[in-house]
């Protein structure tokens, strides 16, 4: 059994170069823990549907001549603060929640609650502190974006309890995590379109294929203890299930692409992430945790190349 003294003060699934263990003093680490500093992919994967509709809306918005570089520039900087500090408020509540299944999971028993590194109620001092953050964050749009935002907190609670009552809680995560797909058109428009629903959809298929890929690491010990996933439920199917949920995040995408009316390399952009989706689906070992895990953080290239086609169709319009 793996814990954290054997791990000197690491956890199990975060690299242990990372930038947390060489520039943080030791007491911090068991907080850059709980927030997953030392695993940026989380924030990564949050923030690029933020990204993804400030640059949609930009291009909508470049289409009617009302475009604002400044604004712009500022909702990413907004964007890129939010995400990692919601991202890691989300994850010290989701340990909170739960602590108990984190103790019986080999890949989640080392972390700071149930190794005995942090008390609860530090952790809560701590998500309160990153809550902050986020509410600071929030304020500085306007009064729609504000209020949008606020009705995400409903889903971010009901997340760590889904895989309690669902074989789905991949879609609760979609949920909550795919918001900041509504919120960049809001912070640009006051308001929210059809692109904007379309890329939140979008967002939702993409981010229930990739979380169930990251499920497959745990599926063993999740049947043990009786939690519930998609990568659980799909089993052996989990191929053709992600070919229609990566094949419906790419519809949803054009979807969003045509009613923003954005320029010809936004689709290059999408053609390039359906090839990304195809070689995952082909490579996918499910039984093979380290390949698991390697897929998901694949992803954040998936995003990547997707903003970049948006911000090329933007710059060359």
């Amino acid at each position: 059994m793996t814990n954290a003294d054997d791990l000197n003060g690491r956890v199990f699934d975060a690299p242990s170069d990372n930038w947390v263990y060489r520039v943080l003093p030791r007491p911090a680490w068991p907080y850059a823990q709980l927030a997953r500093w030392d695993r940026p992919i989380g924030w990564q994967l949050l923030l690029w549907p933020c990204f993804w509709s400030s640059a949609l809306a930009a291009n909508a918005a470049a289409a009617e001549g009302s475009f604002s570089l400044p604004l712009f520039l500022f909702h990413l900087v907004l964007f890129f603060i939010g995400a990692v500090a919601m991202r890691g408020a989300g994850c010290t509540y989701n340990d909170l929640v739960d602590h108990d299944i984190d103790m019986e999971v080999a890949r989640t028993r080392s972390r700071p609650l149930p190794s005995g590194r942090v008390t609860r109620f530090e952790a809560k001092v701590f998500l309160a502190a990153q809550a902050l953050v986020g509410l600071l964050v929030l304020v500085q749009f306007n009064g729609f974006a504000i209020f949008l935002g606020i009705l995400s907190l409903a889903v971010v609670a009901i997340y760590p309890f889904a895989k309690r009552f669902t074989d789905w809680p991949q879609f609760f995560l979609g949920l909550a995590f795919s918001w900041g797909a509504l919120m960049g058109w809001a912070g640009m428009f006051g308001s929210l379109s059809m692109a904007a629903i379309w890329l939140y959809m979008a967002a939702i298929a993409w981010t229930i294929g990739y979380d169930t890929i990251y499920a497959h690491q745990d599926k063993e010990d999740d049947a043990l203890i009786g939690v519930r996933s998609t990568a659980r439920l799909f089993g052996e199917r989990t191929k053709p299930w992600l070919i229609g949920l990566y094949g419906a995040a790419l519809v949803f995408l054009l979807l969003a692409f045509l009613a923003a009316g954005v320029g010809l390399l936004a689709y290059l952009g999408l053609l390039v992430a359906a090839l990304m989706f195809a070689w995952q689906i082909l490579v996918l070992d499910i039984d093979n945790p380290d390949q698991c895990l390697k897929l998901f953080r694949f992803n954040f290239w998936v995003g990547t190349v997707l903003f970049v086609g948006l911000l090329l169709a933007l710059l060359v319009a």
